[in-house]
């Protein structure tokens, strides 16, 4: 059987909204078309699989059982829209803190740790996020990225617009123009 695309997602401010290092499942809110994006995204078997930097596990704000149980509480808010991710990776890392890793966003490991464990295809992936670093790996890996990301004139905008990488304001318009390529 040959390798499969996904999309990998980042999650806090491109799904969920962020407060600042999120770590409590009762604060987890989806950002507006989150649903009906994702939704889209499965009805047409995208594989979904959230890849996510979390450094306040480096900082010592919570630990990675915070980071599951925010993750599961996701899930039951999607459950309703059918949505369902394939998996879900993080980085517990930050340079200040725990030294450099190959983990953390822009880096690729925990991309190509996904492709080994579900036999999927990186160049055929789509790479989506609300940051520069999120939507790079697509890059170095031969996928396609998409910055979803309300802000035109920010700085992680300009970056990807340098880069050729599309922006979207959100999920839904991410949906349509991946459904579109």
């Amino acid at each position: 059987m040959a390798p499969r695309a996904a999309v990998f997602l980042d999650r806090d401010r491109t799904i969920v909204e962020d407060p600042g290092f999120l770590h409590e499942s009762g604060r987890v809110v989806l950002l507006p078309g989150a649903a009906l994006g994702l939704a889209a995204l499965a009805r047409a078997g995208w594989p979904l699989i959230i890849v996510s930097n979390q450094a306040g596990i480096a900082r010592g704000l919570y630990r990675p059982d915070a980071f599951a149980a925010v993750n599961t509480r996701l899930e039951t808010l999607l459950a309703a829209h059918r949505v369902r991710f394939l998996a879900a990776y993080y980085c517990p890392h930050h340079p200040d803190f725990t030294g450099p890793c190959e983990c953390r966003k822009p880096g690729v490991a925990l991309f190509r740790l996904a492709a080994l464990e579900h036999d999927l295809d990186l160049a055929a992936s789509w790479y989506l996020g609300d940051r520069w670093r999120d939507v790079e790996p697509a890059l170095t890996l031969g996928g396609r990225g998409l910055l979803v990301n309300p802000d035109g004139a920010s700085e992680d905008a300009r970056l990807a617009s340098a880069a050729g990488v599309p922006r979207v304001t959100d999920l839904v318009q991410a949906a349509a123009h991946i459904g579109a390529a």
